[in-house]
């Protein structure tokens, strides 16, 4: 699948080395929330360390769009990232990132150093994929590392710009394990193949639904997105979350997976309120109804009892599975009940579990699951344009082997 340059297959002792990594942590009173793409990057890090490179470091963080915000620089990542790696991770404060602390702290270098430059995209260029960005940030190195797969679906100078300047243009340990773990998944999945799709909207979905009918066996419909193909079906939904634009395309899809022989779950019951909790985890009343008999003047809101059971059960006799959208509005205790259903499942199976990113990804680690999952990515945009089949730029960059 990944037919690309790696980590292990470059000389990186006495050399410079740009590696870019997704250090896009949630950030509360400047400290750090999550720290699972920091733990995520060390492999990587630590290898560039041990054979001798000089190791310099980019990420972007949160949307400064092009202009330096305080309460998004880098500096707290280099404090955290220091006691995690075990050595002074030394951070370059320069507004412009590629400026003269950066060009000091690179010229001092002694092999196995590292230093994290400041946020890429307090550069305006940066998102743009702008050349002379992109130049600044490939004259400070000999070899360039991609272990950033959160970004991998954007066309950037950090991922993307820099690898057309250098001679080297590696991927790290991390986006090589999401490659072979989603492309194996989505191209070559050990049957039966189980997919799972949850979240808000249709639209967010909508390649997505098509390219799994293909590959899958049986694909699942939970969260929002479900009500819309209920509706689809002439149920009556409520106040629920729909996409009236895609009405005829729900329509188009179940037909797909019935010629194509597939099996497509949508919800039998539902767990219904008459609003939207507010705030998310506020106490809150509920009904569970059958999917179609939700009473007009409310809004699912979450997978009942009954479809637990049966989504459960599909889960469970898979040999693959991938899991994209929580099952309802898991932030709420009283409407977590769906998506911890399928996560409990997927611990529990035998399966290869693989789960893409964003709210899903957020959700089992938080539900306490995490660990039991074989594969949990760290890119939501990046795994979501994956599963739709869509080549990713930050990838294709990268040197042939």
């Amino acid at each position: 699948m990944l037919n690309k340059v790696s980590v292990d297959d470059i000389n990186v002792k006495g050399k410079k080395v740009l590696c870019r990594c997704d250090f896009n942590v949630p950030l509360k009173e400047g400290k750090i929330t999550d720290e699972n793409r920091l733990v995520a990057a060390l492999p990587t890090i630590k290898k560039l360390v041990a054979d001798g490179g000089r190791v310099i470091l980019c990420s972007h963080l949160g949307k400064p769009k092009g202009e330096p915000k305080q309460e998004l620089s880098l500096a707290p990542v280099a404090v955290r990232l220091s006691e995690l790696l075990g050595q002074e991770v030394k951070f370059a404060a320069d507004n412009e990132v590629v400026g003269p602390n950066a060009k000091a702290a690179v010229e001092a270098m002694q092999d196995g150093d590292v230093i994290l430059l400041e946020n890429t995209r307090y550069r305006v260029e940066e998102t743009k994929n702008g050349e002379a960005f992109s130049k600044e940030l490939a004259s400070l190195c000999d070899v360039f590392v991609n272990d950033a797969f959160g970004t991998a679906h954007r066309a950037h100078c950090s991922n993307v710009g820099v690898s057309e300047l250098v001679e080297t243009a590696a991927v790290g340990y991390l986006m090589q394990k999401e490659i072979e773990f989603l492309g194996n998944a989505v191209n070559n999945p050990e049957r039966p193949f189980v997919a799972i799709l949850g979240g808000a909207k249709v639209a967010d979905k909508l390649n997505v639904i098509s390219n799994l009918l293909e590959k899958c066996d049986t694909l699942i419909i939970g969260g929002g997105m479900a009500y819309t193909f209920l509706k689809a079906k002439g149920y009556e939904i409520g106040n629920s979350l729909v996409d009236d634009s895609k009405i005829d395309y729900c329509n188009e899809m179940m037909a797909k997976a019935e010629s194509l022989g597939k099996k497509m779950l949508l919800p039998v019951d539902t767990v219904c309120a008459a609003n939207f909790p507010s705030p998310i985890d506020a106490p809150i009343d509920t009904v569970v109804v059958d999917a179609d008999k939700i009473p007009t003047d409310m809004e699912g809101m979450d997978i009942g009892p009954k479809t637990r059971e049966l989504y459960a059960e599909a889960a469970k006799t898979a040999k693959t599975v991938v899991w994209n959208g929580p099952m309802g509005v898991f932030e709420n205790p009283t409407l977590a009940a769906g998506t911890i259903a399928v996560a409990k499942a997927l611990a529990e199976t035998d399966a290869t579990t693989i789960i893409g990113g964003g709210d899903s990804a957020a959700a089992v680690n938080q539900l306490g699951f995490g660990d039991q999952m074989t594969h949990i990515s760290t890119g939501g945009g990046a795994s979501l344009e994956f599963l739709e089949g869509k080549e990713l730029p930050g990838v294709v960059a990268a040197s042939d082997r």
